[in-house]
């Protein structure tokens, strides 16, 4: 189900703002009720709104070079986390390191990163210090 959704890019090198890095931005929650982000992105379309559920095949945003990707290639910053409030930003960027997911599921294999991001919350807390922003 789509969680967050940011159609804006406010992003500006001259205020440096965290929360604005990402530029256009979708998150989800998952079936597995992991947060999924995705950041950088070029175009996200109108159906495209909080409390939505997505499908398989569904598009759901372009990437692109927003926020402080402006540009660089066209990318997507992926980031997988637990579910927070809204505005959450440091933590919906993502805190689980996400490759391991990304080849399993490229090569067809159902990884859930459920474990390891319940790990992460209860080692660093459900809403974590801000570190490095």
């Amino acid at each position: 189900m789509i969680d967050e959704v940011n159609r804006v890019d406010r992003f500006k090198w001259k205020t440096d703002l965290g929360a604005d890095r990402g530029g256009l931005s979708v998150s989800m929650i998952g079936d597995d009720g992991v947060r999924y982000y995705g950041s950088h992105l070029s175009f996200i379309p109108e159906t495209v709104k909080s409390g939505v559920r997505v499908n398989v095949g569904d598009l759901i945003a372009k990437t692109g070079d927003s926020g402080d990707a402006k540009g660089t290639t066209p990318h997507l910053h992926f980031g997988i986390s637990w579910p927070t409030t809204n505005g959450i930003w440091w933590v919906r960027r993502g805190e689980l390191y996400p490759w391991p997911y990304l080849d399993a599921w490229k090569s067809g294999i159902d990884k859930s990163p459920l474990s390891g991001v319940k790990a992460l919350e209860k080692k660093k807390g459900t809403v974590p210090k801000q570190v490095g922003y």
